[in-house]
């Protein structure tokens, strides 16, 4: 059995920054992610005026009132959490000017929902460029709160983001979602505002946020389940076995789900309070699967669809064409140049059995399309990808982490 330890969650980094800043006092994180987009986040807070001190393996963060400053130019990057939560968080200011921009990738990703739901909150937000995109200019003046009608069918982030500013509101929220993507990612963002002393209650789809800040604590950020899909797949398509530790049971992480789809396929899975193993003969079969919630290990199925012994259809993605890149359409331009029959709808992708050659993938600067295909490559030698440096985005030494996987895993 090879015992792999993943990296800590982009996700739950990135609300338990905000968070910590959120709160009185001073909030120490365990076990962070250090990778580009953290490293972004934290930038920001720096440059809002919030104290960060790292450590290795823990982060203490000054919360209020030690931020933020009464003027600020922030750039977020490529990161999605950064770009749709500093600006929101800066919006609660009693007053000051906050500019955001971010990289020409992140410039692209829509952004309209949320700053839409924030001037209706009474914000005074301006798009600077394209409207619903960065750049963008708050003056803050601190949000009164009240009620709201969210469409979150494109990113949860943007109800994420409005549910953690609701207890900086002097009145806090009402939010009413009309559509919600990706569901598991907010019970994330609820049980981690539980733990910094808020609890929302929600009645179907809608959630009321109390005011009244939040209080610092110590949080221990768990492994990454998008991540580690990409081990476990590696361990189903090659009939090898990994657990990973910090993901069992009680894991906040909706992308864990990700080893029922391997299941399904015919891999071995199972769980404890501690960790998941995931174990398989190499022989996987076809399956249609909704993976709506899941979307992010979308391209780790795609990536392996090919070996299994029939067809692979996966459905209600239509959000990750509005990710780093549009991934369901990475996904069928690699697989057609590595020689795979695949279909593709607005919100679906169908991919055919076959033997995938070696090819070069375009990565259009994505983290996931390249950790992805290297799964592939267990299968298919000779894979090159034209930016395999894009992975510091969320796991900077995954390429040294992969192949040491392997290395362990290999058969004599």
């Amino acid at each position: 059995m090879t015992v792999i330890d993943i990296p800590g969650s982009k996700s739950v980094t990135a609300r338990a920054l905000f968070l910590a800043a959120a709160a009185d006092g001073t909030t120490t994180l365990l076990r962070p992610l250090h990778s580009d987009d953290t490293e972004g986040f934290t930038e920001g807070l720096t440059r809002l005026g919030y104290g960060v001190t790292r450590e290795p393996d823990r982060w203490h963060i000054e919360g209020r009132p030690s931020g933020p400053v009464a003027d600020a130019d922030v750039h977020c990057r490529d990161g999605a959490t950064t770009a749709r939560f500093l600006p929101t968080l800066a919006a609660a200011a009693a007053s000051g000017t906050y500019r955001f921009d971010a990289s020409a990738q992140m410039r692209r990703r829509p952004l309209a929902p949320l700053t839409q739901a924030l001037r209706t909150l009474g914000v005074d937000l301006r798009h600077e460029d394209a409207e619903g995109h960065h750049p963008l200019t708050i003056e803050a003046a601190g949000v009164k709160g009240g009620e709201l009608t969210l469409d979150a069918g494109e990113s949860s982030q943007y109800l994420t983001a409005l549910l953690m500013l609701g207890p900086l509101t002097a009145e806090g929220l009402r939010i009413d979602v009309t559509e919600l993507v990706s569901a598991p990612y907010i019970e994330i963002t609820l049980a981690m505002m539980r733990s910094f002393g808020v609890e929302v209650v929600r009645e179907g789809n809608t959630f009321t946020v109390p005011p009244g800040g939040y209080r610092a604590t110590t949080y221990a950020v768990e492994p990454d389940a998008s991540t580690a899909s990409y081990f476990f797949a590696a361990a189903a398509l090659t009939g090898r076995e990994v657990t990973v530790p910090g993901l069992g049971t009680g894991a906040l992480q909706g992308d864990l789900r990700f080893t029922e789809v391997l299941r399904r396929m015919g891999a071995e899975v199972s769980t404890t309070a501690g960790a998941t193993t995931v174990r398989s003969s190499g022989r996987l079969s076809g399956l249609t699967v909704n993976m709506r919630d899941i979307s992010d290990t979308m391209p780790t199925l795609a990536a392996i669809a090919p070996f299994a012994t029939s067809p692979v259809r996966i459905e209600d993605v239509a959000n990750t064409r509005v990710k780093e890149c549009d991934r369901l359409e990475a996904c069928a331009e690699n697989l057609r140049t590595m020689g795979i029959t695949v279909h593709t709808g607005p919100d679906w992708i169908e991919i055919h059995p076959g033997t995938p050659r070696p090819a070069e993938i375009v990565t259009h600067g994505d983290h996931r399309i390249v950790m992805s295909f290297a799964v592939a490559g267990l299968r298919t030698p000779g894979m090159t990808y034209d930016d395999p440096g894009c992975v510091r985005k969320t796991f900077p030494g995954f390429h040294e982490e992969f192949a040491e996987f392997v290395a362990r895993t290999a058969r004599p």
